[in-house]
């Protein structure tokens, strides 16, 4: 008996951790970083604020948390979309749409996760998720060259630049206005990127028709 209470007890404190990065995310989706402060988060999550700092004691720390979990979820519709892909140049252009498509549903929380002014200490942590970005991009791109699909490359040079197209196509000041034009934006920053991984422009565009928009 003793053991189930216990159970019962790390369920409900990791619901509750969950409840406030919740809460925190919807503030950063709504306001950028600057909105998840402890406060008004703990109103989002139905909770006093001291309850906030028992789990995380200051904004940086949730900050982090909130951080990290933007990046487990990114990260990992990444991967779904590359692994239900028939080949590794179709698995890059599924990661692309995947991740095109995911940006501009949630543009103002992922331009605060990646591109954000914030301060030094808060950079630091959001670094942590550009570079989880990069390694799964560099993955893809590295697969596609063994198997003849790209031309041999620096994946890491050309990763780096792979998410400035994206994030200065999508979240930046001088990304388009996506409403009702989502699948067109989707498609055509997917077709440069695959142009500038050096994929032959007929091929890059059979491959980004192929692909099927990701639905989450």
């Amino acid at each position: 008996m003793p053991y189930r209470r216990t159970e019962n007890v790390s369920r409900r404190l990791a619901a509750r951790r969950e409840a406030i990065i919740a809460a925190a995310r919807t503030a950063a989706g709504e306001g950028g970083l600057a909105a998840v402060q402890i406060v008004p988060v703990a109103a989002k999550a139905g909770i006093a604020a001291g309850t906030v700092y028992r789990y995380f004691p200051g904004k940086a720390d949730l900050v982090a948390a909130l951080l990290a979990e933007i990046s487990e979820s990114e990260t990992a519709a990444l991967r779904r979309a590359a692994a239900a892909a028939p080949g590794p140049a179709s698995a890059l252009a599924a990661a692309l749409m995947t991740f095109a498509a995911r940006a501009l549903r949630q543009r103002r929380l992922l331009y605060a996760a990646i591109a954000e002014p914030v301060d030094a200490e808060l950079d630091a942590v959001r670094a942590t998720f550009r570079q989880a970005l990069a390694a799964e991009f560099a993955a893809l791109i590295v697969a596609a060259a063994a198997r003849g699909q790209l031309p041999e490359q620096d994946s890491g040079l050309q990763t780096a630049a792979l998410l400035g197209l994206l994030v200065e196509g999508l979240l930046g000041p001088l990304a388009p206005e996506a409403a009702g034009r989502e699948r067109d934006l989707v498609q055509s920053l997917t077709l440069v990127a695959l142009r500038a991984l050096g994929v032959a422009d007929a091929r890059a565009r059979g491959l980004v028709v192929q692909t099927a928009m990701p639905a989450d």
